[in-house]
């Protein structure tokens, strides 16, 4: 039977956090201060990400006509490369060939996240030891070269290496996560990771209707212009968080030492290691025990939600023969949901709530899957859309908040730089095997 804890920290944690405030020469209430001073700094984190989901959910549907010109445009010889390799794997377990686009789609939507895997720790600890400004603009600076890259991608070699760039600089939500943690206290945290939700929300009502309008324009098959769209987005989010963004992690309750926050945060590429979150230090092993339960729980989910939210554009246009403006419509509906119930909902959750709601959340996902798999017209598609967006709003921001409730101040980038790695270690996996 899996536990979960919810509410205020239990004793232990409410001790390690204790004893790291007094060795950084602070009292608990002036680190409760602190808090409450910088909690406006939620709004710019919600301001930073909006830009940032407006640029990256541009491309989501543009993957099947994106796939569909480099197939015929390619010059460098890798779609050709990866297809034959997607062919005897499509061979193997007897799938269609008329899906082929799905598994190529699943494996560029695997890759980009095993890339976060890698790439989610140490910007985690890097940003325990400088701080989260830095290291916020440094993988939103990552992200503008992504897109500058994607603009010229008029092979599928360049293309790729764009997505290479995104996925090892797409460490700005765990950061988001982190200051969250760092501003609010158990009271107010689910209100926070709330309006992280809320950002996502936004990002897939316009994004996605914003890449079909910029793919009408000029004559580039790689939709040239999208990719200019989400630099110019990313430039101004550099200079919205250079002005606007006050640190949150104070120098006193850093880590001390690059070298050990470095040390714990490469070690989470053994599977072991970030399952059983061995580079928290100073938790007792009931405190330990709830966090691996919380892990598998967050990872197995984002596992099947992944698979589907990466080929659901590809479903869609195979299935229900949809168009860019079908799937822009789409993710119009999908984003209102979540912003009525993150937005209205789950900012009435209060402390101790945690637990029931996430539930909630998973009974709600069950039968989604099913309706969006098995859909035969508009009103199945759409009732499992509903319980889609419905069930990850409840759940996501639950399960997070129970998370970021334990460990130490000094290591909240590294608990939820693990986090974040378990999530895209589910969503390396999640696309691949759903494409199958």
């Amino acid at each position: 039977m899996v536990t979960l804890r919810s509410g205020s920290r239990t004793a232990d944690a409410s001790l390690h956090s204790n004893g790291e405030a007094q060795t950084n020469g602070k009292s608990d209430s002036n680190f409760t201060k602190e808090k409450a001073g910088g909690s406006n700094m939620k709004y710019v984190v919600f301001g930073s990400l909006v830009l940032d989901l407006l640029g990256f959910t541009v491309i989501l549907p543009l993957f099947p006509a994106l796939l569909e010109y480099y197939s015929k445009h390619d010059s460098s010889g890798l779609y050709n490369y990866i297809l034959g390799a997607v062919g005897y794997f499509q061979a193997a377990l007897g799938v269609p060939p008329r899906f082929n686009s799905v598994l190529f789609g699943g494996f560029l939507g695997s890759v980009f996240s095993l890339l976060q895997f890698l790439s989610s720790p140490v910007t985690g600890a890097l940003s325990d030891v400088y701080g989260r400004k830095p290291v916020l603009i440094a993988t939103l600076l990552g992200m503008g070269g992504s897109y500058a890259v994607w603009s010229v991608s008029s092979n599928f070699a360049v293309f790729v290496l764009a997505r290479v760039l995104g996925g090892l600089s797409k460490g700005n939500v765990s950061l988001g996560y982190s200051i969250m943690t760092d501003i609010l206290d158990t009271k107010t945290r689910a209100m926070g990771m709330a309006l992280i939700g809320v950002a996502f929300s936004i990002g897939f009502i316009v994004g996605p209707a914003i890449g079909v309008v910029f793919s009408k324009w000029g004559t580039s098959g790689w939709f040239a212009a999208s990719a200019v769209y989400a630099l110019t987005l990313t430039a101004l989010n550099v200079l919205f968080v250079i002005v606007c963004f006050k640190e949150t992690l104070p120098k006193s309750n850093r880590f001390k030492s690059l070298g050990s926050g470095l040390a714990d945060a490469w070690s989470l590429i053994n599977p072991g290691s970030l399952f059983s979150f061995r580079p928290i230090k100073g938790i007792s092993d009931k405190e330990r025990s709830s966090l691996v339960q919380l892990g598998l729980i967050n990872f197995l989910f984002l596992f099947v939600y992944s698979g589907l939210e990466f080929t659901l554009t590809f479903v869609t246009h195979l299935q229900h023969r949809y168009d860019h403006m079908a799937q822009a419509y789409m993710f119009v509906y999908l984003g209102l949901v979540m912003v009525v119930i993150q937005g209205g909902y789950m900012r009435r959750v209060g402390e101790g709530k945690e637990k029931m709601v996430a539930a909630r959340g998973i009974m709600v996902m069950v039968p989604a899957f099913p309706l969006i798999g098995w859909s035969y017209n508009n009103w199945m598609l759409y009732a499992g859309l509903t319980l889609y967006a419905v069930g990850s709003s409840l759940l996501v921001p639950c399960l997070t908040g129970l998370a970021s409730v334990h460990g130490p101040p000094s290591q909240k980038g590294a608990l939820l730089g693990i986090w974040r790695s378990l999530g895209a270690l589910a969503r390396a996996t999640g696309p691949l095997t759903a494409a199958a």
